[in-house]
């Protein structure tokens, strides 16, 4: 292995470690990708965000993007260099290789933290919705009991009050017609 190293031109020994030192770098940051880990961990804060940034989501230069860079300009120049191909040509062809890779990491990066939800209720969404009384609640808003509604694609149990003239008990159908400042639901028996 070392005299093949050896026996190659500067200009090969360059693209080599390259690829290879970008390589081995790029397996480790997949393997802490996949285990739940971050580049933060061995390189600091590198792509860090600033508090009160609404930031570019397009992050072009990072340090994955530039890992990523590195490892496809190297590789794609050794297959360049083994092609018979001039050395200008190679670093250009190198060159957009890496570009067109940190592109490509860019871009799937910025879909993937849209397709994030932030996963805060709206307790709009509840108005209309048809649900089932938990916990008893109390006629004529005496008493703050509990309804299972779906809201957002997700079955809660949120605070209720009515203004029904009896007492709303478990399994009883309910419509929220309301909502109060504070949050807490107004419902209505859905068939009187």
């Amino acid at each position: 292995m070392e005299q093949w190293y050896e026996s190659l031109s500067l200009f090969e020994n360059i693209y080599w470690l390259v690829a290879l030192v970008s390589s081995a770098i790029f397996v480790v940051l997949l393997v802490m990708t996949l285990l739940g880990g971050d580049a933060d961990d061995i390189a600091g804060d590198v792509d860090m965000e600033i508090e009160g940034d609404t930031g570019i989501g397009f992050q072009f230069l990072s340090f994955k993007n530039l890992i990523g860079f590195l490892t496809i300009f190297g590789w794609s120049g050794i297959a360049c260099i083994n092609g018979g191909l001039s050395a200008a040509i190679t670093v250009v062809i190198s060159f957009i290789c890496g570009l067109l890779m940190m592109t490509a990491m860019a871009a799937l990066f910025y879909y993937l933290a849209k397709l994030q939800s932030s996963g805060t209720l709206k307790l709009n969404n509840a108005l209309n919705q048809v649900g089932e009384v938990y916990l008893t609640i109390g006629a004529n808003r005496s008493k703050i009991g509990k309804v299972s509604i779906t809201v957002q694609g997700t079955l809660r149990e949120l605070d209720a009050l009515t203004d029904e003239p009896k007492d709303l008990v478990q399994t009883e159908v309910v419509q929220v017609k309301d909502i109060t400042d504070n949050g807490i639901l107004i419902v209505e028996l859905l068939n009187k």
